[in-house]
């Protein structure tokens, strides 16, 4: 049984705690809970206490908890500290070091896993302070889960609602689970399609939806390795347990993608679009009689090339994907030989196939020693397939 810290902050998303503790319960974990002062506007110690079963901490100052140094206690007990919801506001003292009251000062002197789980108006979570603060944390380790996109309490749409307690949970037991073969590897992601602007409301994309490359790097998470999912537009969750970069063009995701190297595997399951407008407009394209604009396109930057290239920062095992609707093998090949990646997962995106936004793939993975061909399954099964090869290789080379 592990124990879990929960820190309750403040904000709407809090009455979703009270759901979290009865499924960490439910799960076998035992939970003590700090409440801030925020987070008793919006549910009570006696709930929390009810579900926990526990003592629910809130004071810094109390007399009976401090006087041996309870703060020190509660953050050395635990297994596992998880901020959910986390306020912009308690975000940013954990990356500026501040304290003030117990959660705070329990957060900076644990020497436990920390996991957050923000929630927040999407102002907040998009302001570049907030953004900022998470990067700080990202960088010191803080697992982060969320958050989701959705309507607001406040009736705003956009990124901030708090992951829903399930994959939270999800989260928490990733976390804890023993070390798995993947631990201690750095795995890069990319999933999704990319848009390429044309003007202000309209863009150049493709029928990607992410669910392959997302499966991808939650397998390998679940395997252990550390995950950094670059993302396109999608509207599937992130996965739980991964960093994730959201981006918008190949451009940003190149960008993206070299920011997080160094690197022990790669896997570039994005569908990048191969060409942007040269000059998108800065304002609508207002239409003018019956033809349409002349677009001149112009090549985007070929991330699989550019990161397959021999090097210091190149990953031990680099692994590009090949959407095709005829010649699969045969494309998937000479794109392997020109592209100077170890292995190709191609796959048949023709409309029949029902692969491109579909549930399931039919994949053949290319690699030095020849074609494989693998049945079909669901994507969450070919993504598990898939990690399971690359820890195999990674741990029998040593890397």
């Amino acid at each position: 049984m592990s124990r879990i810290l929960l820190i309750v902050s403040g904000g709407i998303a809090a009455f979703k705690s009270l759901e979290l503790v009865r499924l960490l319960r439910k799960a076998g974990h035992s939970v003590t809970a700090v409440l801030t002062e925020g987070g008793a506007q919006f549910v009570t110690p006696l709930s929390l206490q009810a579900l926990t079963e526990e003592k629910v901490y809130s004071a810094l100052w109390s007399l009976t908890d401090e006087s041996e140094m309870g703060h020190i206690q509660l953050s050395r007990s635990a297994d596992l500290v998880v901020v959910a919801p986390a306020s912009a506001n308690i975000l940013a003292k954990m990356a500026a070091g501040l304290t003030g009251d117990l959660a705070s000062t329990v957060l900076l002197a644990t020497d436990k896993p920390v996991l957050v789980a923000p929630a927040m108006n999407v102002r907040m979570w998009q302001h570049a302070a907030t953004v900022a603060n998470m990067a700080t944390l990202r960088a010191r380790g803080v697992a982060v889960i969320g958050p989701d996109e959705g309507v607001m309490a406040c009736n705003e749409f956009g990124p901030g609602r708090m992951s829903e307690p399930p994959a939270i949970l999800q989260a928490i037991e990733a976390m804890l689970a023993p070390a798995g073969p993947l631990t201690g590897k750095h795995a890069l992601v990319t999933s999704g399609p990319t848009h390429e602007p044309i003007d202000p409301v309209r863009y150049i994309a493709n029928r990607s939806s992410g669910q392959q490359g997302h499966a991808i790097a939650a397998a390998l998470a679940r395997l252990g390795a550390t995950v950094t999912l670059v993302s396109g537009p999608v509207g599937v969750p992130d996965p739980a347990g991964v960093v994730v970069r959201r981006v918008e063009t190949a451009a940003e995701m190149l960008a993206a993608c070299e920011a997080a190297l160094p690197a022990d595997v790669a896997v570039f399951a994005a569908a990048v679009a191969d060409w942007r407008v040269a000059e998108a407009s800065a304002q609508k394209i207002k239409k003018s009689g019956t033809d349409g604009p002349a677009l001149t396109l112009i090549p985007n930057p070929d991330i699989l090339a550019r990161l397959s290239q021999p090097g210091p920062q190149r990953p031990r095992l680099v692994i590009g994907f090949a959407a095709e609707t005829e010649r699969v093998v045969e494309h998937a090949t000479a794109k392997r030989a020109r592209k100077g990646c170890d292995w190709i997962v191609a796959n048949d995106v023709s409309p029949t196939t029902g692969i491109m936004g579909g549930p399931a793939n039919q994949i053949h993975l290319l690699s030095e020693a020849g074609a494989e061909t693998w049945p079909m399954m669901s994507k969450v099964a070919v993504a598990e397939r898939l990690a399971e090869r690359i820890a195999a290789t990674l741990v029998g080379a040593g890397a």
